[in-house]
């Protein structure tokens, strides 16, 4: 007998196999059973008929719990009325393992609810179709930036000092030393680049931010690309390019996922180059003409991005912020030192910033005074400041949130689906 899974199962039309997985859902009909079968591919229609199976098999498939573990042996046929267009004719069936009460059942649950149970909410379909998106953004980010000749640089999650801002840091005893996990992964990936030119992090980030608004996560991943000898519109162009590589990659890969979430097809075929780009302070403009009254030099907050991105169909680029609302690494912009060379790309159908960076300080003086600035201890930062001695150039990067990007995608409501344990302000487990 071959053993196959839901996935692959139109290569065996008419053929008689194996799956095994778990009972998503059951209902019978007088001599029909129909078991509802996911194996972690997907999910088939058994179809248990009295005159096909022994009286045994039957009688089993009426009493199965949910979620029980299932060996399920037919012949595949097809059946364009089921979502995959094949259904399985069951010709045996074994129990390998009878589920306990399962606690999440068809009925509606709260999110508090699900989210206690997160270890087996992920079963469910639409958990499935947003893990599966998460899966081949992260594929997509690679294959990018392995095929543009970048190296994949791992950075370290313990460090010694900040890189975002020293409030939002998670302190970690590190053998009588304090150390914290790390904000982000840029400060290493610029000595990648100064190493080996093109590289780009990959991993977990950490920020202790007490916030509970639907975009931010304790604990998120970031892809962080590096070049050196490049500016701001190396930056941009990277990113726009970037983007658009990832999202055409999940539209061709997943769009039977992008139709189980009910995402609207037409809002990510927009997603093409050139991207609309615009200055901090053509943002503020557009902003007062929509009733947002900010000063000059004011940040931009979630309401203020998503009132923004409403003016565009495609991701937005926001360059040129000032300089005192930035990070301490941003380089000053020569013909206004007011501003930074940094930029925003916002997400638009209000979901804010999914990337952020910019063209980094590379004057030794000028990183140094930055550092004091921000009254950073100077004594944990003496090996970046090393890469400014010894053969400094140009060099700019960015950061991409994985979970803000997928939920963009997906279109969720809160990236607490994107991730499969969400951590946030008050939830740590399971």
């Amino acid at each position: 007998m071959t053993e196959v899974t839901v996935e692959g199962i139109a290569a065996h039309a008419g053929a008689t196999v194996t799956l095994r997985g778990w009972l998503a859902a059951r209902r019978s009909s007088g001599k029909l059973h129909f078991l509802a079968l996911r194996d972690g591919t997907g999910t088939i229609q058994c179809v248990v008929s009295k005159g096909d199976v022994s009286p045994e098999a039957f009688a089993l498939a009426d009493h199965l719990p949910q979620e029980s573990a299932l060996e399920v042996t037919g012949v595949v046929r097809a059946d364009a009325r089921a979502p995959i267009g094949w259904e399985l004719g069951v010709t045996d069936l074994r129990l390998l393992h009878a589920s306990a009460e399962y606690p999440i059942t068809p009925k509606e649950h709260g999110v508090a609810f699900l989210l206690e149970h997160r270890h087996l909410w992920i079963r469910s379909a639409r958990q499935h179709a947003v893990l599966r998106v998460r899966a081949e953004v992260i594929r997509a980010c690679r294959e990018y930036l392995d095929a543009h000749g970048f190296v994949a640089f791992d950075a370290p999650i313990l460090t010694p000092a900040a890189c975002e801002g020293t409030t939002t840091l998670f302190p970690v005893d590190y053998f009588g030393e304090t150390a914290y996990l790390t904000q982000s992964g840029q400060l290493y990936a610029e000595a990648g680049a100064f190493a080996l030119r093109r590289v780009y992090c990959f991993g977990p980030t950490f920020r202790a931010e007490k916030s509970k608004t639907r975009r931010h996560l304790t604990e998120f991943w970031m892809v962080e690309p590096e070049v050196a000898f490049a500016g701001l519109d190396e930056i941009m162009d990277l990113a726009e390019d970037f983007l658009v590589h990832v999202v055409a990659r999940v539209r061709e890969r997943r769009a039977a996922e992008l139709r189980l979430l009910e995402r609207d097809p037409a809002a990510l075929a927009r997603v093409a180059k050139p991207f609309p780009r615009i200055t901090y302070t053509e943002a503020l403009e557009r902003l007062r003409r929509r009733g947002f009254a900010l000063a000059w030099g004011a940040d931009l907050g979630g309401d203020e991005e998503t009132a923004l991105a409403q003016e565009f169909d495609r991701p937005v680029l926001v360059h040129r912020y000032p300089a005192a609302a930035k990070a301490f690494y941003m380089k000053r912009d020569p013909a206004d030192p007011r501003l930074a060379l940094c930029v925003d790309v916002l997400a638009p159908e209000g979901y804010g910033e999914i990337i952020g960076g910019g063209q980094r300080e590379d004057e030794l003086d000028a990183l140094a005074a930055r550092i004091r600035e921000h009254g950073l201890p100077e004594e944990a930062f003496g090996w970046y400041l090393d890469l400014r001695r010894y053969g400094s150039v140009p060099h700019a990067g960015f950061g991409m949130g994985i979970e803000r990007c997928v939920a963009w995608l997906c279109g969720l409501h809160h990236v607490r689906e994107t991730i499969p344990f969400p951590r946030l302000l008050d939830r740590i487990r399971p």
